[in-house]
């Protein structure tokens, strides 16, 4: 049984976040959905051994400086509710790395792919990831948001104990 705790991260570099479109596995929650990199903890796993790992195994990235951004309560009438560990990280550059866009390996979830920031909201996200995207982006103190889910229609986000319009 999967662990109901995740991790997410998004890999900063430049004014471009590392995003995934997951588009290959079978029976994914977020099929054909643009996310960050992360995954559910493994039996024994902090946070950050979870974040470290899922990055290498994901992208080959050996992570240096990340920050712990908050927890997002996710709550699903489909899925079950997962709590997720936040977090933002530098782009690890390389000695000896050519200029010009990194190289990533394939990898067997999704498409991974550099996206400006900009444009990242034209993205397929879940509608619960704009609104961390946004905290993200005006960089909010520590934060704790439940996202509560009937299908993929987000019903309800509540940010530090107080209701958010949708």
């Amino acid at each position: 049984m999967k662990s109901p705790l995740t991790t997410l991260c998004y890999v900063e570099r430049e004014d471009s976040y590392l995003m995934m479109h997951r588009i290959c596995k079978e029976n994914d929650e977020n099929q054909d959905k643009w996310i960050g990199i992360g995954g559910h903890f493994e039996e024994g796993e902090s946070p950050e051994e979870c974040l470290l790992r899922e990055a290498r195994e994901e992208t080959g990235l050996v992570l240096k400086e990340f920050r712990f951004r908050g927890i997002v309560t996710f709550v699903s009438d489909q899925w079950g509710t997962e709590y997720m560990c936040l977090y933002t990280a530098k782009f690890p550059e390389q000695e000896g790395q050519a200029s010009g866009e990194p190289k990533l390996p394939p990898c067997r979830e999704g498409v991974l792919e550099w996206v400006p920031k900009s444009r990242v909201e034209d993205l397929n996200l879940w509608e619960g990831d704009k609104i961390f995207l946004k905290l993200l982006a005006r960089e909010a103190p520590f934060f704790s948001l439940k996202l509560r889910y009937e299908g993929d229609v987000l019903r309800e986000a509540v940010l530090n104990g107080k209701p958010l319009e949708l």
